[in-house]
């Protein structure tokens, strides 16, 4: 069941979803390329179903985004959820066709930017995903460079990544941010991750140590009316890494592969991240669960804090 919002725009909230919003619970919003773009089904699904879950065991709703046959939908049920684990052809929406996709009435999953969109329509403040887009390598030359980083600078959602995936140029990402007035906090770590791994090399621009802090940020960020979002880069569990200098030699040999098959634009990141899926055996798409996990849960601590 869902319930229409609003006669201008064509959105609708899931039962839990309005519902939470009618009490003022806690609400995460979560992308939906990562399930039509990520991985195949059934393994998408299940991966859709453990982060929803886990947000809900830490006492907010979680509100997944997509635009379903032009309805901008901000909560699935599971019949919709499942549907769109398996929709194939779904367009992979961002600032610049978010509003195409609905004026068309097609179906289209939503990137950082776009789900950043729907979640400050539907006045939710925190969103987790996996990593961010941001510059990519050889920028200088393709200008190949993500929306998600103009984004942040003028939507007010908190978003929770493991940082920006370590296949882009990871220093000059942060050079962009800096620029656009974006927070980059990194949790409980003094060096900005990469992803797949703990440790960019990079020292992070800022650190907090609670989800308690973060909130109190956001909160100081509001009263000075300051605009735009924050970034909060959550390293993933030790446990699940693929070290930096490892994933390096994967990542120069996918880019090798990108450029001799003439790659370019929004096929870049899946050709990419399919490229790493084979060369580390299915290591990074493991990792890239368990970092998807670890940012749903901090996410919804976060909204927890905010509510409270």
């Amino acid at each position: 069941m869902t319930r229409p919002v609003s006669t201008l725009l064509p959105m609708q909230y899931s039962d839990e979803v309005a519902a939470a919003k009618s009490r003022g619970a806690p609400i995460v919003a979560l992308e939906s390329t990562i399930i039509t773009h990520g991985m195949p089904y059934p393994g998408n699904l299940d991966m859709a179903r453990s982060v929803e879950r886990i947000i809900r065991e830490e006492g907010a709703v979680p509100a997944t985004i997509a635009v379903i046959d032009g309805v901008l939908h901000v909560g699935l049920d599971n019949a919709r959820l499942e549907a769109l684990a398996q929709t194939e052809g779904a367009m992979k929406l961002s600032r610049a066709d978010l509003a195409f996709a609905i004026a068309e009435r097609r179906t289209g999953a939503t990137t950082v930017a776009a789900t950043m969109i729907g979640a400050a329509r539907a006045g939710i403040r925190v969103f987790a995903t996996g990593g961010i887009g941001g510059v990519h390598r050889k920028a200088e030359e393709t200008f190949d460079i993500s929306a998600d980083l103009d984004e942040l600078s003028r939507t007010g959602v908190i978003v929770v990544c493991a940082g920006a995936k370590a296949i882009l140029d990871i220093p000059k990402t942060l050079e962009v941010l800096e620029t656009r007035g974006v927070p980059v906090v990194t949790y409980d770590s003094p060096v900005f991750p990469a992803f797949w791994s703990r440790d960019s090399g990079l020292k992070s621009p800022l650190t907090l140590n609670s989800p308690a802090a973060i909130a109190n940020f956001q909160k100081v960020r509001d009263q000075l009316g300051v605009d735009g979002g924050m970034l909060i880069a959550n390293p993933v569990p030790e446990a699940d890494e693929i070290e930096r200098e490892e994933m390096e030699i994967y990542i120069a040999r996918a880019l090798d592969n990108a450029e001799r098959d003439e790659i370019a634009g929004k096929a870049v990141t899946p050709y990419l991240l399919d490229s790493l899926f084979r060369l580390t055996d299915g290591r990074s798409l493991k990792t890239n669960i368990a970092l998807v996990e670890n940012n749903a849960r901090l996410a919804a601590e976060i909204a927890v804090a905010l509510a409270d």
